[in-house]
């Protein structure tokens, strides 16, 4: 499968693995990546020291000798980058990087390399398929069936819960970069009209605020970086412009929406449902409001699992390798700091 999957980027490869660099990195969390991945690209290229996983009180022996760290979703700042005196690079192996404190590396003159546009197909396959099993009650549907039910009720065909179709719904798309863009075509595709709210005007869709969007949507994705302004970007009382049937899809980060605000207005019927794949903590404990609303047939959650198709991890590691050599060439290509 992976020789498929690499053989888009066999040109690349080729030319990574005649350009062994002089440089110690460490993976801190490739477990992240998942068991399947072929980490070749850069270990064809540096000297890896490689961690499945870390826990925060391990970060700063793990790399208090490294030139490079390669990290997915732990945190790093000036607490556990301090005494890495040989620290030049960080990689994330994703396209979000707020778990990086930029100002500490910008004082230490640690660059800051992110992944863009990796996974836009994978989070925008998900994005979708989350929208059609919530409004087509698929669940609901498939539980009838796996219980046993279908086969003792004696009809052919079970119509409720009732659904609706996609192209007679408006699909709300809160960010208008690569994910956002890809989200508003499918949509459009299935017969949706589109709203779009993000910074720019934009030119297929009509462009319009967060409030409006939200007043006039049956489906609003989120596909927003977490920034100050966008921390929950979704609250009580922007819900509280919603449709009752409006199902909320959340790819963004957990903090671009309150959660706790969602699940009440879930608890209170006050919204038709929602899908989310990212959250605050990750992963949520027991206590989490999210805990008290898993298995209802209106609530899809998935454990970060959007960006991650096989596809979309081997371009990410091979984007990765292709920042370190960026680095050491001095290209800005995907730098961030």
């Amino acid at each position: 499968m992976y020789f498929l999957i690499f053989s888009h980027f066999r040109g690349i490869l080729k030319s990574i693995t005649h350009r062994r660099i002089t440089l110690k990195a460490v993976i801190l969390d490739s477990a992240t990546l998942g068991d399947d991945i072929d980490l070749s690209p850069i270990k064809s290229i540096a000297e890896v020291h490689e961690y499945r996983a870390t826990r925060s009180f391990e970060v700063e022996e793990r790399i208090k000798n490294a030139d490079a760290v390669i990290v997915n979703k732990i945190k790093l700042g000036r607490d556990n980058l301090k005494d890495a005196k040989n620290l030049r690079l960080i990689c994330v192996t994703a396209t979000g990087y707020d778990n990086i404190d930029t100002a500490y590396c910008k004082e230490r003159g640690i660059a800051l390399y992110n992944v863009p546009k990796y996974s836009t197909d994978s989070v925008s396959q998900i994005t979708v398929a989350m929208a059609l099993t919530l409004v087509c009650r698929l669940d609901e549907y498939r539980q009838f069936v796996n219980s046993g039910e279908y086969s003792r009720s004696g009809i052919a065909n079970k119509l409720t819960p009732v659904y609706h179709e996609l192209s007679s719904m408006t699909w709300g798309v809160v960010g208008g970069g690569a994910i956002g863009s890809r989200v508003a075509n499918i949509a459009e595709a299935l017969g949706c009209r589109v709203l779009m709210c993000r910074r720019k005007q934009d030119e297929k869709y009509e462009t319009c605020s967060i409030d409006d969007l939200c007043r006039r949507s049956d489906v609003i994705s989120l596909h927003v970086p977490l920034t100050a302004e966008t921390e929950h970007l979704i609250n009580e009382q922007r819900i509280s412009l919603m449709k009752k049937n409006a199902i909320i899809i959340n790819m963004a980060r957990g903090r671009v929406a309150d959660e706790d605000a969602l699940v009440r207005a879930v608890e209170a019927e006050r919204i038709g449902g929602i899908g989310i794949d990212v959250y605050a903590e990750e992963p949520f404990d027991t206590k989490h409001p999210y805990a008290r609303i898993l298995g209802r047939p209106n609530v899809c959650l998935t454990p970060h699992m959007a960006w991650g198709s096989a596809e979309a991890r081997a371009r990410c590691v091979s984007v990765v390798a292709q920042n370190i050599l960026s680095f050491c060439s001095g290209s800005s290509t995907n730098r961030i700091v």
